[in-house]
Formats: C-alpha cells, structure tokens, sequence
C-alpha cells in the first residue's frame, strides 16, 4: 500500500486486520509514528488498532510486490511512481484509487499498460492531528477490474484477497465506465462548490443555483460522451437528484482542503477533464470558469509563505 494516509491507511488497515500480508510504504516520519503508536482506525464500522503495521521506505524496497494499491494526491503522483518503481516486477498488477485518468496514462506510460488496473474508491476519510484514520461516513467500498473489461483471474485473486476485510470490494466488469461516471460527478461538486463556496443546498436555493448546476453538469457529461462513456440512465438519475437536493449539506472535498489552505487537485479533476473535450465542445464555459477559478487559488496558494497543507 503506497502510503498510510486516510485512505491507504484505511483500506490497507482492513485488510491487514483481516490477516492479509500487507506492507505500507511511508516516508520516514509516518513510518516512527506507526511503530509509536499503531495504525488507528476510528469507524462506525468498527474501531481498530493495529501494533507495529509492517512499513518501508522507498530507499528500502528491493523486491517485487504482487499487487501495489496507489492512494496518493494527485499532486504527489509523479513522486510516488518514482518511490514505489522498485516494487514493480514482471508479473505485478498496479491499483490506483485516484480520480480522474491521467494517472492512468502516466502509469501505463511508466509501467506498461498490462500492469494497470482501473480502480475507485468511495470514502470520505481524513487523518486527525494524532495520526489516526477517522471514517467520516458509512461508505467504504474498493471497485476494480480490467480497464478492457471483463474479469480476469488477477482481478477475481484480487477479490478473493479482499473477502473478509471490514470494506465492500467489488471486481467490476466495466471499470473505465464506473470511473468515468465518478468523474463526472466529481468534477460537478468540485467545481461547483469550490466556485461558490458553499454546499449543494445553499447553491440550489440561490437565484439560478439550479441551473447551474445542472448546466455545469451538462458539460462534463458531454466530456464523457465524447470519450465513449455517456452515463447509464440509472446513474444519471441518481446524481442529477443528489446535486440538486434542497437542503443538501453535500461538498467536495476539494473544497475542505480550500478552507484549509491546502494544495489541491485542481488539474487532475478539472483541467483534464477539458482537455479532453471534443473540439465542438470548447466552449464549456461553467468548467472553465470554475478551472481559472481554482487556478487562482493555486497561484495565491503558492506565494502564501504562511499556507500549509496536509498530504
């Protein structure tokens, strides 16, 4: 598990507390706070502390890892592909949990398209100021498969490894579909609750709230219509409803870490996603707006001497 963060911790502690063989690879400041105090997980699915979880530091990998499960920032991608290299072997099968595809393209760039999985996650986890995992929600479920479809005997291994740990993990038949719908969705709450600073609810009851997101919406489906992935009826319902909901508290993510002052995911969620337009759809004014306007607080972010953030 590359890094034991909110999510690698989370879902790399599962599965070593269901007695799966488990290595977390961490800098060396995470790796003295795990032997100081265990990986702690605080969950409404069930509290855990796991003493001394195995750990290494890149400079210390020299064999080759089965399956490594890649939970990292997206601004911290290019750093992890080079600390984990190490572990890559010929028969090894790369999981990323990020959002978006261009850690895709950059894994397969690196490592060969026949080592890459597709991979999601939905959680909502952070790590509080003691170093342990606190699950925020009742979600906690891990979906990959092949990013050509269909099930394979890797991914059904894979599966097997992951019965019994306290998570829903899933093989998937259509993994690139099932993440492309998330990057719809996603790049909508991002970019409409970054831009506006506020929750789902407080945009909807604002005069002309509704049609922004819907028109907002409207953009980053057509995205992934043009790349082959319009959304499936079912899904489409599903989140126009959750992103119009009256009196929804519902933000991303991106937008916590605004109000934070931390770096964000800025071009991974929203720049990419345009540059993936179809030339007849390069207007996309609401995404661009939202882009430039996450594009300013990055810039503001960077000449902050006093702005930290938390990977």
């Amino acid at each position: 598990m590359v890094g034991a963060g909110a999510i690698g911790g989370y879902f790399g502690g599962r599965l070593l507390e269901a007695g799966r063989d488990v290595t977390f690879l961490v800098r060396p400041r995470r790796a003295a706070q795990l032997a100081a105090t265990g990986l702690i997980i605080k969950s409404a699915a069930g509290d855990a502390t796991l003493s001394r979880p195995p750990t290494v530091l890149a400079e210390h990998l020299a064999t080759p890892f089965d399956l490594i499960l890649l939970s990292c920032k997206a601004y911290d991608l290019a750093g992890a592909i080079v600390s984990f290299a190490p572990a890559v072997g010929p028969a090894t099968a790369i999981l990323p949990l990020l959002n978006g595809m261009r850690h895709i393209d950059l894994l397969v760039e690196r490592f060969g398209a026949e080592r890459v999985l597709g991979g999601q996650c939905i959680i909502a986890a952070t790590l509080d100021e003691t170093g342990a995992i606190r699950h925020l929600n009742q979600d906690h479920e891990l979906t990959f498969g092949e990013r050509g479809g269909g099930l394979s005997d890797r991914t059904r291994a894979i599966a097997r490894v992951m019965e019994g740990a306290r998570f829903t993990a899933r093989a998937s038949e259509q993994i690139m579909q099932e993440m492309w719908e998330k990057w719809v969705f996603l790049a909508t709450l991002a970019g409409s609750t970054c831009l506006m600073r506020a929750a789902i609810g407080d945009i909807v009851q604002s005069t002309g709230g509704r049609e922004f997101l819907l028109g907002l919406l409207a953009e980053c489906r057509a995205i992934a219509e043009g790349a082959g992935f319009a959304q499936r009826p079912a899904f489409a319902e599903r989140i126009q409803a959750t992103l119009t909901a009256t009196g929804s508290t519902f933000t991303a993510s991106m937008l916590r870490d605004i109000e934070r002052q931390a770096p964000i995911e800025a071009d991974h969620i929203i720049g990419d996603l345009i540059r993936r337009a179809r030339p007849s759809e390069e207007a996309l004014p609401l995404l661009r707006l939202a882009f430039t306007h996450l594009q300013a607080y990055e810039a503001r972010l960077k000449r902050t001497p006093s702005a930290t953030g938390k990977n």
